[in-house]
């Protein structure tokens, strides 16, 4: 009877890899300060990972929602009291190409929250005087901010924008007048990152042995093995390396064998991994060769972009943004 295997949702076992507040301070204290220790692990506490706020227009009011993969307050003390900010990742499989914007709204929806309650306050006590009463705050109030850090885990380079600048069509004249946001990327296929933390250092390692595309299976199967043997690897490093890079891991094979033998569960399930990471990419494949079929038909029946892009999302049960890039694609080949 062929073994009974848990997939590891990578969402997942990220969530709970960034959860622990050592490789959370090492991470930024990477990204951030380039490795200087910072921001302390005993100066973090988990907060809501839930943003949702209401947009109120003259017409209508929508409601926003969003979840954030990991969030922590951090407590700095000071001389006069204490200084706080809210420190935020986000983990990406594939390249998100409104990341920007995503990452804008994420933070927004923290402030949005920050200043609801603050509002809220204001009015149970009744304090506001004057314009306050417009704002629903007081001059001297002050939010928490917020600094959000993606971590991007595919093999392939990231080629989408980095900044909202690049997802605009601006012109050089008006750019300098057009408000900018950036966000703060990882690569964990390669990266610089002065890491302390010895499983963060491990994670990286290993996740940038197993995306390599230049070397073949064999040669990144034994790589990898050599060098969970070497380090003794922990086994939550393990199990959330083989989570972002799609393998499986059996939950009770890895707890009989234990840290030293896990090496060898590795080997079964990446190459486990590997076989449906090529499925999916053959899958990959026929959908955009239908892509282009759709995409032709559409130009010799004289629809437009939108209305191609409206099918190809229909059609093929894909987001509008690989909609239009299988247009971008296969568009230019007429």
């Amino acid at each position: 009877m062929a073994k009974e295997k848990q997939d590891l949702k990578p969402d997942t076992v990220l969530k709970n890899y960034w959860s622990n507040n050592e490789q959370f301070a090492d991470l930024f204290n990477a990204v951030l300060f380039e490795g200087r220790p910072v921001i302390k692990p005993d100066d973090l506490e988990d907060a809501d990972t839930e943003e949702s706020s209401v947009l109120e227009h003259r017409g209508y009011a929508e409601s926003i929602q969003a979840s954030r993969d990991n969030i922590k307050i951090r407590k700095k003390s000071q001389t006069h009291g204490a200084e706080f900010s809210l420190l935020g990742i986000e983990g990406q499989e594939h390249t998100h190409y409104a990341m920007p914007m995503r990452v804008m709204g994420y933070d927004y929806g923290t402030y949005k929250k920050q200043y609801d309650r603050n509002a809220k306050k204001h009015r149970e006590v009744k304090d506001l005087q004057g314009d306050e009463y417009l704002s629903g705050m007081k001059r001297t109030d002050k939010f928490i901010p917020v600094i959000t850090v993606v971590i991007y885990y595919d093999e392939k380079p990231w080629d989408g924008a980095t900044t909202l600048h690049g997802m605009l069509d601006i012109g050089e004249d008006i750019a300098p007048y057009v408000n900018d946001y950036k966000m703060l990327l990882v690569e964990a296929r390669q990266n610089n990152l002065s890491l302390h933390d010895v499983n963060n250092i491990d994670l990286f390692n290993l996740l940038e042995i197993l995306l390599n595309r230049e070397v073949s299976l064999k040669e990144i199967r034994d790589k990898a093995i050599a060098y969970t043997k070497e380090r003794h690897v922990d086994k939550s490093v393990v199990m959330t390396v083989a989570g972002a890079a799609n393998c499986r891991l059996d939950y009770n094979e890895l707890t009989r064998k234990g840290d030293t033998d896990m090496c060898t569960v590795f080997e079964e399930t990446w190459a486990e991994g590997r076989a449906e990471g090529r499925a999916e990419g053959r899958a990959e494949g026929r959908a955009e060769g239908r892509a282009e079929e759709i995409i032709e038909t559409g130009y010799e029946f004289d629809l437009t972009e939108q209305e191609i892009v409206n099918r190809l999302q229909t059609r093929l049960d894909i987001s509008a943004p690989k909609a239009q890039e299988y247009l971008k694609k296969y568009g230019k080949k007429r």
